[in-house]
């Protein structure tokens, strides 16, 4: 029954939004970090930078904005290169999700004291970090599931071009 289940083009459409969504909102937190890090006064043990916002995980958002919009646009203008399109989106979207995830994990496990000015602005960039925990589960989820079923979407629909095709020649022999 889970297997032949159909997916409106309504349920694809609020996939697409909600992945633009964390985007929108990845790159706007990114932008609050830049504000937040470029703000801090040298101090004695130095200035707060870490590992996610060298690397500008957050600013990654705009992939989940691109991929979004690609599912959008492959939903209400489909095609058999759209949906490669999305598709290829859609898993980069899952590998640099994960990857920022990990990066996530090993900033938050990790904390070196900073000198006294900048400790508010390394506690608060932290748990900017803690907010990510739980939005790159929910994009890593929206990517895979868009991917899972699109590729077995196209599957289904190289066997019914190619059944269509041997039904085609055996008419016509």
């Amino acid at each position: 029954m889970c297997g032949n289940a159909k997916i409106s083009s309504a349920d694809w459409l609020v996939l697409g939004a909600v992945q633009i969504m964390i985007g929108i909102f990845h790159v706007l937190m990114w932008y609050f970090l830049l504000v937040l890090y470029m703000g801090q006064i040298k101090g004695v043990f130095g200035t707060y930078e870490p590992l996610t916002y060298k690397a500008g995980c957050a600013f990654w958002g705009i992939f989940f904005v691109i991929s979004g919009v690609t599912i959008l646009r492959t939903t209400k203008r489909p095609s058999r290169y759209s949906a490669i399109c999305a598709l290829t989106t859609n898993i980069f979207c899952t590998i640099i999700t994960l990857i920022a995830l990990t990066l996530t994990i090993i900033e938050l496990s990790t904390f070196h004291t900073v000198s006294y000015r900048n400790y508010g602005q390394a506690k608060l960039g932290r748990e900017v970090s803690r907010i990510f925990l739980f939005s790159y589960p929910l994009e890593f989820c929206i990517a895979l599931v868009y991917s899972i079923i699109n590729c077995r979407h196209m599957g289904e629909r190289q066997e019914e071009n190619l059944t269509s095709i041997s039904e085609e020649v055996e008419t016509a022999l």
